[in-house]
This record gives C-alpha cells, structure tokens and sequence, in this order.
C-alpha cells in the first residue's frame, strides 16, 4: 500500500510565548501544546494566547509519535496529538487521530457526534473525523466518543464485575480507576485541563471484544466505544524507529545495592536488580525516591531474559519475534485446612515492538501462549463462560500470588501482591481471569507443545529436553508420561535411602534428570528451606496482577 498523502489544509500561527510556529491540521481544533516552550496554547480566530504550561511527557517505548500516518475503517488518518494519563500504578497515552475522512461506523462503533469532553478527549473535530487509538493492556484500542441515550450512572454505583447496562446493551465493569492529566502534546480539539484534579474513569467491556470507557471529568460524563487493533493491520508510516535515546536517562542506581539499573523499555513500571534481585518500583521515574524490596532466591528462567523466540499467536498462524522480557513464579494459595499441596508454576512476559505483549505459560501440565482480551465471555449455563461462539468450561477457581519476579514489567510488582484466579477450557483454547482490587482481566490464549517453544527459541538440546520434563506435552500421552515420572521419582527416593551419607541429597536428581532439570533445582530450592513444594495442578494459564484500563 502507497503512503498516504498527508491533509491538504493547515494553519499555522507563531507561538506567543516564545515565536516558534505551531500548526494546526484541523479547523475545529481549539489548542495546542508548542512543541518548543510546552505553553498551552488556546485558539481565539486568528490568534493565539497561552493560557498554561504543560507538564514534561514520560518517556516511554511506544513506536507511536505525532505524525504517524495509518488507515482504519477504511479512512486515513494521522496522530496529531497526544494526552499522558497517570495513575497510581504509572501513566499511559491516548493518541488524538485526526482522519481525513470520516471512517466506517459498525452498529456499536457510530461515528463521533461532534462535541468535546472536558479532559480535552474530543468527540470529534466538526465533520466526524477524530478518534483516540489509546494504549490496553499491552495492546492498543480505536475508540471513537459515542452518544448515550440515556443519562450515565452514577460513580458511586458502579462494581467491578457487575453487570451495567447501557443503551439496552449489556456489560461488564471491569475496572475502576482514578487518573490525572499529566502531560499533553500537539493539536487538541479543547485545552486540557491540567489542574483538574483527580478523577474517575470506568472501563466496560462486552462479549463482543469491545471496551467502553466513561470518562467522569465531565458533565455529563463522556462515553467512547472501541475495539483492540493490531499496528501492522493499521498500516501506519512515520513510525518511531528508535527509543533508546529515550531511555537512555532513565538509568538509575539500585536502592538496596548500588548496581546501574537500565530498563530497556519505557513502560517498565517495575525492575529486578541484576545484581541483588531487589525489586525496585521505578513508576516514578529516574528522578523519584525507588521503592524497593529484596526476595528470597528462585529459579533461573529455563529460557534466558532476553532472549528472542519464534511463536505465533494461532494455531498455524505466522509466526512472530517474541523477546522475553521479564519472569515470574508464581502459586497458589490453599484454603484453611485444605491438605492439598501447593502448586507453583511459570510465566514469561512476552514484548513484540508491534503487538505489544504477550505471557509464556509454563505449568505442570504443559504451556500456552495468552493475551488479554479486549472484551469478556458471556456466561453459559452454570460455571461456563462462552466467547466467539465456543464454550469454556470451569476448570479451577484459586486465589494466587507472585513469589518471585526477574526482568521488567509494565505494571508495579508489590509484595505478596494476590489475585483470585479462574481458569477455563475448551479443546485447544484456554481462558483465564484475574480479579485484583478494583479490576478483572481476562485472557485468552492457546496450548502449546514443549517441542514448539525449544523450537522457538532455538535453545540447546538440553534446555529443549528440560523443557519436556519441565511440562509434559498436552497430548494424550501426557498422563502417561507423568506416571513415569511418578515411579522414576520413587525409585530415585529409594537410592536416597540407600545412600544417606551422600554429600548431596539432590545428586540422584542430576544425576537421573540432569542439571538443568526442575526436579534437581526444585530439590535444591527445598533443601535450602524455601517451603514451596511441587504439586499438581492447572495453574494460572495467563493474565498478571496491575495493569488493565487503557495502561
């Protein structure tokens, strides 16, 4: 596809504050952020006059920047503005699309009205043309401001996980989460207001992959409807191709040792020390005082923080580069008196420059590959859920926390951090959701055989045979093999008995599965005292705590 040519019309008038140029592409645009002094600037005719200062952008790891070019729905667009929006756990962006023509409206995806909301989010420039391709999750959405025929219920009503109503169209609230305005940049249709103070927005999401989010700054709050969108499909141009300079500042001294943390992403909300494996908060960025806490010694990762792997979203699907970028374990939590041993499994969080992230599941019975879904499944009967048509069925339901974390993260890792966790499952799909305070996530991911990720990530023969042990493949012989491994275990307790005055009580396990099996590190692990034991179990099969909204 040609690049598109950029809009014909623009005005442009000089800074008041400081002379340098400020450009506008749309005549309904009423402000601007200069990109030389960073003056607020509203538009009065012909004029100018500076009515505030904006506060410095975050730096972060987006390739989106102003200018951008794409298509959607069939229309041309460009990125002419952006809102920076901040909450406890960080900030996100919002990324004001200006089309050159109104683009296709889908049944519950109308085209914008006309109209502004008073966070500077417009309902369009006259004409229809605006929209927000916003940052969920990971991923990225294109929401467009709706009209509600009906009046928005009040804040103080809404739960997470209840069913809202709106315009006869059910939903599910899936997060509650309280925002200021941070930072803006470029055209906007309406000043932000950036001593607005604190307030609400409510993200709804239904059972056709959509999220709808009222934003409560404004009265009547304001309401947009949009859908998760891949950049590649969006065929942009202009894109950032480089952000390390960006970071380059963000470098930073580790509060509980000393040794130099270098995030290598902009979203990195949490980061392990590579030295003492402090988990350090750094959503404050460079200049904060870092938060931090030590915890105690995991496993090292049987794939290794940064490596970069080959693995397709769908069965069959192309595949795409993953980088592994953090690592976490994790495990249940077993009710009062409950005799069953506790289960602990593995996540890989995933980044692609293009889609975002994504989390490599590593549990005793197998792996998957899972994202968060735009959306949430519609109940079907009894304890099964039903999404896109096919049935779910309720496998587990568990409360879980994080035991131990390396690498980044886009959301704040906090200690003894706890979720309640639902898993379900279909013949070749998985679906789980997390509930953390005042958020539930759902994710949506695929099985995979141990075969496929060694084969991913092109690890070494005998990574790839630890891999195998580590999760047995999810085939019918999958029972089969842990039987095996069941008597293999046993017979290996019995030369343990045997050979009591060994200087190492876990060289049977090398010895029988090798050195970078499981068996033998988790052996290690327990003769050390960490009290988490090996059991059996489904185990999360994706999903994280944080995050969620448009973050």
């Amino acid at each position: 596809m040609a690049e598109s040519t950029a809009p014909q019309r623009r005005w442009t008038a000089a800074c008041p504050n400081c002379g340098a140029p400020v450009e506008f592409a749309s005549s309904a645009s009423a402000s601007a952020i200069c990109s030389f002094c960073r003056s607020t600037l509203l538009r009065e005719g012909e004029a100018l006059r500076k009515i505030g200062q904006s506060a410095e952008l975050f730096a972060d790891h987006s390739p989106l920047q102003l200018q951008a070019r794409g298509r959607h729905a069939g229309a041309d667009f460009t990125l002419v503005g952006r809102l920076q929006l901040r909450y406890e756990g960080g900030v996100w962006n919002e990324w004001h699309a200006l089309f050159d023509e109104a683009p296709e409206a889908s049944p519950s995806m109308p085209p914008p009205q006309g109209g502004v909301a008073a966070s500077g989010r417009p309902s369009a420039s006259r004409g229809g043309k605006s929209g927000w391709l916003s940052e969920d999750n990971g991923a990225y959405v294109f929401s467009f401001d709706a009209p509600l025929n009906e009046p928005a219920p009040p804040s103080h009503t809404l739960v997470v996980g209840a069913q809202q109503v709106l315009d006869g169209q059910a939903w599910r609230v899936a997060s509650l989460t309280l925002v200021t305005l941070g930072a803006a940049e470029g055209e906007l249709p309406k000043p932000p207001l950036q001593h607005a103070g604190e307030f609400l927005l409510a993200d709804l999401r239904n059972s056709q992959d959509e999220v709808g989010t009222l934003d409560y700054l404004s009265e009547p709050p304001q309401w947009s409807v949009g859908r998760a969108v891949r950049l590649a499909d969006l065929a942009m141009s202009g894109l950032r191709e480089d952000s390390e300079a960006t970071l380059a500042s963000r470098a930073m001294s580790c509060p509980s040792c000393g040794a130099s943390l270098e995030p290598k992403l902009g979203t990195t909300k949490s980061i392990v020390c590579g030295q003492c494996h402090a988990v350090v908060d750094i959503s404050g960025g460079a200049g904060a005082d870092l938060e931090h806490y030590a915890q105690s010694n995991g496993m090292e990762p049987q794939i290794p923080l940064g490596t970069t792997g080959s693995l397709s979203l769908l069965p069959n699907g192309k595949p795409l580069p993953w980088q592994v970028v953090g690592y976490q374990e994790r495990c249940d939590i077993p009710d009062p008196g409950d005799d069953e041993e506790q289960t602990f499994w593995r996540e890989y969080l995933l980044y692609n420059r293009m889609e975002g992230f994504a989390f490599l599941v590593d549990t005793e019975e197998g792996w998957s590959l899972v994202r968060p879904l735009t959306g949430v499944p519609k109940t079907a009967g009894g304890s099964d859920v039903e999404w896109q048509g096919r049935r779910f069925k309720q496998r587990w339901q568990y409360a879980a926390k994080t035991t131990y974390v390396l690498g980044e993260f886009y959301w704040r890792v906090q200690r003894e951090d706890r979720v309640q966790v639902g898993d379900y499952e279909s013949s070749t799909e998985l679906l789980s959701s997390e509930r953390s305070g005042a958020e539930i996530t759902w994710s949506l991911g695929r099985k995979l055989d141990a075969a496929e990720v060694a084969k991913g990530f092109r690890l070494a023969a005998d990574r790839g045979a630890a891999l195998a042990r580590d999760a047995s493949a999810l085939s019918g012989g999958g029972s089969l093999v842990r039987t095996i491994i069941i008597i293999a275990v046993a017979f290996v307790l019995l030369i343990i008995l045997l050979r009591a005055c060994s200087k190492d009580d876990c060289d049977s396990y090398k010895n029988a599965y090798g050195e970078a099996s499981t068996e033998y590190q988790q052996c290690r692990r327990n003769s050390s005292g960490s009290g988490v034991r090996p059991g059996y179990s489904g185990g999360s099969y994706g999903g994280f705590g944080g995050g969620g909204g448009h973050k």
